[in-house]
């Protein structure tokens, strides 16, 4: 497997000492011979090295540098004056391109120019300018950098001066954009693509494709009715947090937390003025039942609100234990499922509400939030857009549009085989080999304390984990869900690929 990183360990640069030898020395005749056999660049300190591995071996390099002077100003003068202002606001230079003789193939060269433009137009370089040789000529201009000078250097050892400019490497960048493997557990990539519909959502045929895609609902989730919004999750939630306010005239409620979706509805509750306690397990511990009975028999609680599915740290949380419980004590039992819904079989029979969305485990586009309700809300005091009476009794009461409600039919068309599918993907996961902390139905969370170099690595070379959040980056951690249509083929990759860093570190 060829993979591209950037060096950051003294291993890799006694490496890349050594190619700089073979090629600068030994094949280009542009430095002393040395016993040791060892080129170290004199720029070294305030190099970046961009390195091609061939499974544990590196076999290409280039070398980025943004100090000036360049050493190619040293040769033609500041590049600035053959280059255009726009191009010169914030310039870099590569240098030391280089591939192993017995590794001069198109994939090599391939994955070191992606790594290159990844690097470089991420970074926000305006332009990245090159002393190219001669007889690489074709090579650099395959990569997009033009010639802006006349050529320089001896007869046997000729350069070109070449840049690639931000605009000239925007096609390639967006290209390797659309080409990036994604781990993240929404938004979903599509595998055909999606047009407007100019459909009225006040029209019969509307009226009808919505009826099917609530009763198809309602089937897989065993809930008695359910209530569509255009939004996201976090619309769902709030929509029920609201009606828990009216429907129990502020009586008290209970909420579970054991990680960062439990907290938000803990936020999202008190931005209600909701009167609730709340019992905190701790970052991805289990629910005690124990603890949660002591806590219903200290005080008249009306509803219990928790997370099924906390994505944030892979816990999968008991729903049956709790509907146990909360039939016991008779508390009306509300469920955040947006991660659970579509990732695995389970009823909803039993809950009070229930919330879900179009854009994680069902596996199409973001935009629709559902609440599903074990029996219709009669009142309400919340603002109209989160009014679930208001929504039952107008059926469609503001813009739906007929685009989404397509997409949510179509993907609901994979069930029930799309829960043995995830299973299946989950399985691969968790026999990878990886360092994994915990997983639920749709979700691993990657536990290392070089998780941001591995991530670095990983975007590097096109896939794209998930680790940018706040609570992932404090805890060294990143996310891979099995949601993504083409996770089979981009997880074999990405897992020999972290499996190869993690050798390397």
């Amino acid at each position: 497997m060829y993979w591209s990183k950037i060096a950051t360990t003294e291993k890799e640069f006694d490496a890349i000492a050594a190619l700089n030898y073979e090629t600068f020395v030994e094949e280009i005749p542009q430095h002393p011979a040395n016993h040791r056999k060892r080129l170290v660049d004199k720029f070294h300190v305030e190099n970046t090295y961009l390195v091609v591995y061939k499974d544990t071996e590196i076999v290409g390099m280039a070398a980025f540098r943004d100090q000036r002077p360049f050493s190619i100003d040293q040769k033609i003068g500041e590049v600035e004056q053959h280059l255009a202002p726009a191009d010169c606001r914030y310039l870099c230079e590569i240098r030391l391109l280089a591939v192993k003789k017995a590794h001069r193939n198109g994939r090599v060269f391939s994955k070191l120019a992606t790594a290159i433009y990844r690097y470089y137009y991420d970074k926000g370089y305006t332009a990245c300018v090159i002393s190219g040789t001669v007889r690489e000529e074709k090579l650099y201009s395959e990569m997009g950098f033009k010639q802006f000078a006349p050529a320089v250097g001896t007869e046997d050892a000729r350069f070109l001066p070449m840049v690639l400019t931000r605009t000239d490497s925007a096609v390639f960048r967006e290209r390797l954009r659309e080409k990036n493997a994604v781990f993240y557990p929404g938004p979903v990539a599509l595998e055909a693509s999606m047009a407007q519909s100019v459909l009225s959502h006040r029209s019969l045929q509307f009226e009808q494709e919505l009826t099917q895609m609530k009763e198809t609902l309602c089937q897989l989730t065993h809930a008695q009715l359910v209530i569509p919004m255009v939004g996201s999750g976090t619309l769902a939630n709030d929509a029920m947090l609201g009606q828990l306010k009216s429907d129990f005239n502020d009586g008290r409620g209970l909420f579970l937390t054991n990680g960062e979706f439990g907290n938000r509805l803990i936020n999202q509750a008190q931005q209600w003025n909701l009167a609730f306690d709340w019992l905190d397990f701790g970052w991805g511990q289990p629910f005690s039942m124990a603890r949660i009975e002591q806590q219903l028999q200290t005080e008249n609680y009306q509803y219990i609100v928790f997370v099924h599915s906390e994505t944030s740290n892979s816990m999968m949380n008991p729903l049956e234990d709790l509907q146990q419980l909360a039939a016991r004590y008779d508390v009306a039992l509300c469920a955040d499922c947006v991660s659970s819904f579509g990732a695995t079989p389970f009823s909803m029979a039993h809950l009070h509400y229930a919330t879900a969305s179009s854009g994680k485990a069902l596996g199409t586009i973001a935009g629709v939030a559902f609440v599903f309700c074990q029996k219709a809300p009669q009142v309400s005091r919340a603002p109209l857009y989160m009014n679930l009476p208001y929504y039952l009794e107008k059926t469609i009461p503001f813009t739906l549009p007929h685009f989404l409600v397509q997409s949510v039919n179509t993907a609901l068309k994979a069930y029930p085989a799309r829960f043995e599918s995830l299973q299946n993907r989950l399985k691969l996961v968790s026999e990878a080999g990886l360092p994994i902390q915990a997983v639920n139905p749709i979700i691993a969370t990657l536990q290392h304390p070089e998780m941001p170099k591995i991530m670095e690595t990983c975007a590097l070379n096109g896939f794209l984990l998930h680790g940018e959040s706040g609570y992932l980056k404090e805890r060294r951690s990143a996310q891979i869900s099995t949601i993504q249509p083409k996770f089979e083929r981009d997880f074999k990759q990405v897992a020999q690929l972290i499996t190869n860093i993690l050798e390397t570190l």
